[in-house]
């Protein structure tokens, strides 16, 4: 059978050595790419440039925000100062006035009355005893009297009516100490002159 024959293209050229040599300098001839690798390169670079002024410039808007609210507060916390000092200096002077008052409260419910003292007194009062005068000071009651009869026998009167001042139920719960302050003769009677002294429980002076 016959062989078809061969196309033109199908056939192989011999090699033929070039008729000069070949001078061309190939790092040196231009680049003929329809992109070039440095347009990439350099909108990287930009991109990267943009980002970060974009975020430097979002920081300092932030900080500068930051800056701004706080001297607003400074101004509205100096504006307030004064009437917030004078606020605190009332307060503490309302704290001090209230101490006083609950201390004159204390003061005053502690001390007994007046009147009990005197009914209590004539209840105890003895037959030899006279009752010439009560004083109320501050946190003690001085009590003054006569007692009748001989010196001798009115000091121990004068003893027997403090015992029975200090055995008193109602005496003892409202005073600490009841002493005999004095006891001495009255050169216009001749008569002994009787002074005990109560001291109130809690008698604080306000």
């Amino acid at each position: 059978m016959r062989s078809r024959p061969k196309k033109k293209s199908e056939v192989t050229a011999p090699l033929v050595p070039a008729w000069h040599p070949d001078f061309r300098n190939f790092d040196r001839l231009p680049d003929v790419k329809v992109v070039r690798t440095a347009f990439y390169t350099n909108g990287i670079s930009i991109v990267v440039v943009l980002i970060m002024f974009f975020w430097l410039g979002y920081r300092e808007y932030l900080l500068h925000d930051l800056t701004r609210q706080i001297a607003d507060w400074q101004r509205q916390i100096d504006h307030d100062l004064r009437a917030s000092t004078v606020a605190v200096g009332q307060y503490k002077k309302f704290q001090t006035e209230g101490l006083r008052v609950a201390e004159v409260e204390r003061f005053i419910k502690s001390k007994p009355r007046f009147s009990e003292i005197v009914l209590r007194l004539a209840e105890t009062l003895p037959a030899n005893v006279a009752l010439d005068g009560l004083d109320f000071r501050e946190s003690a009651f001085n009590l003054r009297g006569t007692v009748r009869g001989t010196p001798d026998l009115a000091a121990g009167y004068a003893s027997t009516y403090l015992q029975l001042l200090k055995s008193d139920a109602v005496f003892s719960e409202k005073f600490s100490e009841i002493t005999l302050a004095g006891l001495n003769p009255n050169p216009q009677t001749g008569r002994l002159q009787l002074e005990i002294k109560l001291q109130l429980r809690e008698g604080k002076k306000p």
